[in-house]
């Protein structure tokens, strides 16, 4: 009985995700889910990235997920675009967000009127791996801080990937980490998933991730 329940929270979840896809397709938006551990550079990613994306005239906004909190939205906001919170305390403190919150917080997007919309998950390399948000694409950060075996020990997140963004690159000469060995482990892992380094602080690589983004609203 235990197993049937969690197999129809999965099939729930994932038949509302193919409901997003439909619906932001017909919009001509690109959704991407952006997961990773807390205090990786996910909001400091997207301080950086979100203007690189203006200059190319890609209208955005951002649905942000936190167990608590509205401090991520308050760092994106003065960048000019819309933001939805959404806080998973309410429904017991869920470490992922599933497609049931999402649909409701595209509500509050003029859809007509983006080009982009970025999911920034809940901080945490398990639950959100598990669960589909209707996204186009899966985005993983990795932070040089948190070691190169993070991969191995959590390889869904990566399987279901097709970005793997390693940040923190300034801080590798003060790291006992081999970056190629990183680079190794997430192929090891998912060997079609593309793999970018960056610095989110310093804004090197962000120009290739805004130009990777660009090529599939082209498609």
């Amino acid at each position: 009985m235990k197993i049937q329940v969690v197999r129809n929270v999965l099939e729930a979840n994932e038949k509302l995700a193919d409901q997003i896809r439909v619906r932001t397709n017909k919009s001509k938006i690109l959704l991407i889910n952006i997961m990773s551990s807390p205090g990786s550079g996910k909001t400091t990613l997207l301080e950086k990235l979100i203007p690189t994306l203006q200059k190319k005239d890609v209208k955005v906004g951002v649905i942000e997920g936190d167990i608590t909190t509205t401090r991520d939205s308050e760092r994106i906001l003065p960048l000019g675009i819309s933001v939805s919170q959404i806080n998973t305390e309410p429904f017991g403190g869920d470490c992922h967000l599933g497609s049931e919150v999402i649909m409701p917080a595209l509500d509050n997007f003029d859809l007509g009127e983006l080009d982009v919309i970025f999911i920034e998950n809940v901080g945490n390399l398990v639950c959100p791996a598990e669960f589909d948000t209707g996204a186009d694409y899966n985005m993983v950060v990795l932070s040089t801080t948190e070691g190169e075996d993070k991969p191995l020990k959590y390889p869904l997140m990566f399987r279901v990937c097709h970005l793997a963004i390693v940040n923190k690159i300034d801080l590798l000469p003060y790291l006992d980490v081999d970056i190629s060995r990183i680079e190794s482990y997430i192929r090891q892992i998912n060997p079609k998933i593309y793999i970018h380094n960056i610095s989110a602080k310093s804004g090197e690589g962000i120009p290739e991730i805004a130009d990777w983004i660009s090529e599939r609203l082209k498609k």
